[in-house]
C-alpha cells in the first residue's frame, strides 16, 4: 500500500473507503465471512487475515490492498496461482463483486465492495434473534397502549397461560432435572467406555505395526489375532458408520498403515478435494488404460506382495509416469529420473539396475534397466520395502512422501519424531511439520492416496472403469 497516500487521508476519507466483504464459499477457514477496509492477505499461514488451510494455497497467496482510491487484488507469486473466471491473474482492480479461485479447483472466495451502512445492516440482520419478538408479544407489561389489538390479545393470553402453567412447570422442571442427571451420568459412563475402547484399539493397531516391522512366520498368527481384535473394537466404536466414499477413505488409510481412529479431522475433506481434481482430468483413466494394454498390474501386485507391501503402491507409478514406458523426468542435480518408477541414476545402481549409454540425455534408452519394467518394479518394491521397515515405521504415506521429496529430507523430519510407531506416522508429520513439507510433496501424497481410494470402486466416484488391481490380485492369489 502507498504509505504516503495512506498518511495523507483524513478520518472522513477513511470512513469513505468501501469495505471488502469476503465470503469463503469453498475451503476451511475459522470464519465464513470477513469485512476489511485496509490491506489484508489471504493464505495458508496463520498471520494471514483470511487463513485457509489447503494444500493448493501458498503461505501468502493473495494480497488485497486499497491504493489511490481503488481496491486491488494481487497474486503473491503463489505456487498454484489465482484464477478469476478460469483465467490465471497477476493483479486486477476490484470494482464490484467477483469470485477468486486459489489454485485450479482450489478454495473459492467471493469479494464484494459494500459501504459502511450496508455492512452495519448485514451485521444487524445476522445478530438479530427472537429477542425482539419476545419483547413485543410476551413482555410482562400489557398496558402499553401503543400496540395493536392483535399484539395486546397475544400478550394477555400469554399472561393467563403463564399463571396456570407455573405450578405445572415447576413439576416438569424437577422431573427434567432428575432425568438430566441420569442421562449425564450415563453419557459420562458411555464416553469413558468409548475412550477406553479407543485407547485399547489404538494400542493394538500400533502393536500390529511393531510386529509388521519384525514380520516372520513365527508371528503371523499373533498378527492375525491382533487384527481380529482391532476390527472388533473398530466395529464397537462405530468408526465406519459413514457414507460409502468416506468408508473407502478410512479403509485406504488402514491399508497404507495409518490408524483410522486418530485421523486428523480435515483429512477426509482434503482427500475429497483431490478426488475432485482427478475427476476434472482424463489422466487417471488414460494411465490405467495404458497399464492394462501392457499388463503391468500382475507384476506390480506380485512384487509388492512378496515384500509384504500393499499392492496399492501401483498408484505411485500412476503419479510418477502415467505408466508411460519411455517416461523421462526433468533434469535434477542427481541426473535424469527415468522409467515408469522414475529412478535417478544413483538409486537405480543401488538396486542393481544398469544405466545405459544415454544416461546424461533426456532420451529413452532400451539399454537402461530403468526402462525394463520387470527389473525396475522389483527394484521399486525393494526400495519401498527398505524405507517401509526403517524410519517410516510401516507407514505407507510416509514412504510415499519419502519417495517424492528424497529419502533424507523426509527421513530427517521422521527422525525428529519419537521412534514409537504410535508417534511416527503421517498424521503427526502433517500436524507438526506441514510448513516444512513442500507443496509438491503434499500434493504428491494426496494425489496417490486419492487415486488409490478411487481405484477401490471407480464407479462410485463417477469413473467408467473397474478396479485395476482386482484381476491381478485374483491371478496372483
Amino acid at each position: 500500500m502507498d504509505n504516503n497516500y495512506e498518511q495523507g487521508k483524513t478520518n472522513k476519507d477513511k470512513l469513505d473507503i468501501p469495505f471488502v466483504h469476503v465470503i469463503v464459499e469453498k475451503g476451511e477457514s475459522s470464519q465464513k465471512e470477513y469485512y476489511f477496509n485496509k490491506t489484508f492477505r489471504i493464505g495458508r499461514d496463520e498471520h494471514c487475515a483470511v487463513q485457509i488451510k489447503h494444500g493448493m494455497i501458498s503461505r501468502d497467496h493473495v494480497e488485497v490492498s486499497y491504493t489511490k482510491g481503488q481496491w486491488w487484488i494481487a497474486d503473491l507469486f503463489s505456487s498454484n496461482g489465482t484464477f478469476v473466471d478460469g483465467k490465471r491473474i497477476d493483479h486486477l482492480i476490484l470494482t464490484g463483486g467477483l469470485k477468486i479461485e486459489l489454485g485450479s479447483k482450489g478454495p473459492v472466495l467471493s469479494l464484494n465492495l459494500i459501504n459502511e451502512r450496508d455492512r452495519q445492516g448485514i451485521l444487524q440482520d445476522k445478530n438479530s434473534t427472537l429477542t425482539s419478538y419476545i419483547h413485543r408479544y410476551f413482555k410482562s407489561d400489557t398496558r402499553d397502549m401503543n400496540v395493536g389489538s392483535h399484539t395486546r390479545m397475544i400478550q394477555q393470553a400469554f399472561q393467563v397461560v403463564k399463571k396456570k402453567q407455573s405450578s405445572m412447570y415447576l413439576k416438569v422442571i424437577v422431573i427434567v432435572a432428575i432425568l438430566c442427571v441420569v442421562l449425564i451420568a450415563y453419557a459420562v459412563y458411555q464416553n469413558n467406555k468409548a475412550n477406553e475402547q479407543k485407547a485399547l484399539a489404538e494400542s493394538i493397531f500400533y502393536q500390529m505395526k511393531k510386529l509388521e516391522l519384525k514380520l516372520s512366520g513365527n508371528n503371523l498368527d499373533d498378527l492375525k489375532e491382533m487384527g481380529r481384535k482391532y476390527d472388533e473394537y473398530i466395529g464397537e466404536l462405530g468408526v465406519y458408520d459413514l457414507d460409502d466414499e468416506e468408508k473407502l477413505i478410512l479403509k485406504m488409510a488402514r491399508i497404507f498403515g495409518e490408524c483410522e481412529i486418530n485421523m486428523p479431522d480435515n483429512f477426509v475433506n482434503e482427500v475429497k478435494d483431490y478426488i475432485d481434481a482427478w475427476r476434472s482430468s482424463p489422466r487417471l483413466k488414460q494411465a490405467i488404460m495404458r497399464e492394462k494394454e501392457q499388463g503391468y498390474a500382475a507384476i506390480i501386485v506380485k512384487e509388492f506382495l512378496e515384500e509384504h507391501l500393499p499392492p496399492q503402491f501401483y498408484y505411485l507409478a500412476v503419479q510418477e509416469s502415467d505408466f508411460k514406458y519411455n517416461a523421462v523426468g526433468p533434469i535434477t542435480r542427481y541426473g535424469y529420473a527415468k522409467g515408469i518408477w522414475q529412478f535417478i541414476p544413483q538409486t537405480a545402481r543401488r538396486y542393481e539396475l544398469k544405466t545405459g549409454p544415454l544416461i546424461e540425455l533426456n532420451r529413452y534408452d532400451p539399454l537402461d534397466d530403468r526402462f525394463n519394467f520387470v527389473k525396475a518394479t522389483n527394484a521399486a518394491a525393494l526400495y519401498i520395502s527398505e524405507i517401509y521397515k526403517t524410519e517410516a515405521q510401516a507407514s505407507g504415506l510416509l514412504v510415499i512422501a519419502s519417495y517424492n521429496w528424497g529419502e533424507h529430507n523426509v527421513r530427517n523430519l521422521i527422525l525428529e519424531l519419537p521412534e514409537d510407531p504410535q508417534e511416527r506416522n503421517f498424521w503427526n508429520l502433517l500436524t507438526k511439520y506441514r510448513d516444512r513439507i513442500p507443496d509438491e510433496t503434499y500434493d504428491y501424497v494426496f494425489y496417490i492416496f486419492s487415486a488409490a481410494v478411487i481405484g477401490e470402486n471407480p464407479r462410485l466416484f463417477g469413473f467408467d472403469f473397474d478396479n485395476p488391481l482386482t484381476e491381478a490380485m485374483d491371478y496372483v492369489n
